[in-house]
């Protein structure tokens, strides 16, 4: 089988022709693989930056975290699946048994493992999941479309943690790759008063700027333009750091007004300063992050809003790539380009 496999503690990656081939045991799916999405994180576990190395994955596995496909066969104690079924994936491995999980809150789990990183994941022809992360797709969302849902649903994840403090409100988006554009897309579709993004690349200003956001380079004074907007209010009410970049964190907040949001989605590669005397206890600012998707309300909210037409996810898409480009998608992720998915099957039609 063909794969695209992590294959040392070193950068760069291999397309093997000649992958195990994957068997359903119990409690597992064995699936056709439709299509998988490429994210930051894959880059980084392709030039193994100490990001990457954090995640604890031991070499040699197959990659790819965001997917979805079609399932081939289910192992003993499959009952949420059958053959045929076209699923979307979660991402994270939950053990159930911890706290978090025992509580509602199983997306910090103790224990998480990852799909790509600590179990074969989907850049490959066929992959075994666990039946537990798979997700039905209603028959009115394709398999592309499922290969979004993943990262769509940290979107969907930073507005819920947000306490949906977008409708009717000021919403500033830090970070206009497909996360923050989907978080700019959601608030949009709630309501907002009006979405600022902030974004350096000029390729993804235009994206953001097609679906109704205020667009400005990192260069513009974001602070200035904000308090103008906002007015007596003094800023913006809820802001997203979705860039992970050094130093954006006292500008967002002097861009926000008092008892205002801040929601970090982006994880930077170093520690961040913050003046908590001056935002969070005078200027009263919370300040929440997110990891991953809350199990299983994220996804439910957004299948309801992609099935009710509230929002649209195929517009990311800017390439179909086949498994032996998977250096070259990797490279397109800091480029001109969108979402970029391996399709095992492209090299076929």
């Amino acid at each position: 089988m063909k794969a695209v496999v992590k294959h040392a503690a070193e950068r760069g990656i291999k397309v093997r022709e000649d992958w195990a081939e994957p068997v359903a045991g119990p409690g597992q799916v064995l699936l056709e693989v439709a299509a998988a999405s490429l994210c930051g994180t894959d880059r980084e576990l392709y030039e193994w930056t100490p990001s990457a190395q954090a995640f604890n994955l031991t070499p040699p596995v197959v990659l790819g975290h965001e997917g979805s496909g079609t399932v081939l066969a289910v192992g003993a104690g499959v009952e949420n699946v059958t053959p045929g079924d076209r699923v979307a994936l979660e991402s994270h491995l939950i053990c159930g048994r911890c706290y978090p999980c025992r509580t509602g809150s199983a997306h910090t789990c103790e224990r998480t493992g990852i799909l790509g990183m600590h179990i074969d994941g989907v850049f490959a022809e066929r992959v075994a999941v666990p039946a537990g992360i798979c997700v039905p797709l209603p028959e009115s969302v394709s398999l592309e479309t499922g290969a979004l849902l993943e990262s769509a649903g940290v979107a969907m994840h930073a507005v819920q943690r947000s306490g949906y403090a977008v409708a009717g409100q000021y919403v500033l988006v830090n970070g206009c790759g497909p996360v923050g554009l989907v978080i700019a897309q959601i608030a949009l579709a709630l309501g907002a008063a009006a979405v600022v993004a902030v974004e350096p690349n000029q390729f993804r200003r235009k994206q953001a700027e097609s679906i109704g956001a205020r667009v400005l380079a990192p260069s513009d004074d974001v602070v200035g333009v904000c308090r103008d907007l906002a007015g007596r209010r003094g800023g913006f009410d809820v802001a997203f750091e979705v860039s992970g970049v050094r130093g954006v964190l006292p500008p967002l907040l002097e861009a926000l007004r008092r008892e205002a949001t801040l929601v970090t989605v982006g994880h930077p590669s170093e520690p961040a300063a913050i003046d908590i005397a001056a935002f969070v206890n005078k200027k009263g600012v919370t300040l929440r992050g997110i990891f991953g998707r809350r199990l299983w309300d994220t996804w439910e909210q957004l299948l309801l809003l992609l099935q009710s037409g509230r929002i649209d996810l195929d517009w990311l898409i800017t390439h179909r790539l086949s498994l032996d480009e998977a250096e070259v998608a990797v490279e397109l992720l800091t480029g001109d380009a969108g979402k970029v998915l391996l399709v095992p099957g492209v090299n076929r039609r």
